[in-house]
């Protein structure tokens, strides 16, 4: 059985992350328009100011001790009441399909107790398939799901509260 390891990042990693973004971007051009500069890489802004906000918390994902992706939680909020949101969430194709992202959302969950806004873009449909089993079961079943448009482009919201972990 695998060991997934989920720490927060610290600030000599962010390179680390702006790389991964490079991965994440690549995933997301299956489903939105998104296009290689000449240079080979996708032209991602810098996160730097994303990074220095105070409610963005970035986190690496590792099993076995080897790098496996990450996740940040920030405030951008669109969903009222909601304390936390799952920014960005990445796993390497290597670990996918292995439990390692059921892991971290779950361990994200328990960590940070409140109201969460998780939501996808509605044309990633593992991405769909995946909250639309998880969120039952991190919710209990209390959950609120509703569609909203981001950036043009229709997305699925989830509002839950955390679960208080087994004491």
């Amino acid at each position: 059985m695998s060991v997934i390891e989920l720490r927060g990042a610290r600030r000599d990693e962010l390179d680390t992350l702006e790389n991964l973004m490079q991965f994440y971007t690549y995933d997301f051009s299956e489903w939105l328009p998104l296009k290689l500069g000449g240079h080979g890489f996708f032209p991602i802004q810098l996160k730097d100011d994303y990074w220095r906000q105070p409610a963005t918390r970035p986190f690496l994902i590792h099993v076995d001790g080897e790098l496996a992706g990450f996740v940040t939680v920030d405030d951008h909020l669109l969903i009222e009441g909601a304390d936390y949101n799952i920014g960005y969430f990445f796993v390497s194709r290597r670990w996918r399909g292995q439990g390692v992202a059921q892991f971290v959302a779950s361990a994200l969950l328990s960590h940070l107790p409140g109201r969460w806004q998780i939501f996808h873009v509605d044309a990633n449909l593992p991405a769909q398939r995946f909250w639309a089993r998880l969120i039952p079961e991190l919710s209990g079943g209390e959950f609120t799901r509703q569609t909203k448009t981001v950036d043009g482009y229709p997305c699925t919201f989830y509002c839950l509260r955390s679960l208080s972990p087994a004491a």
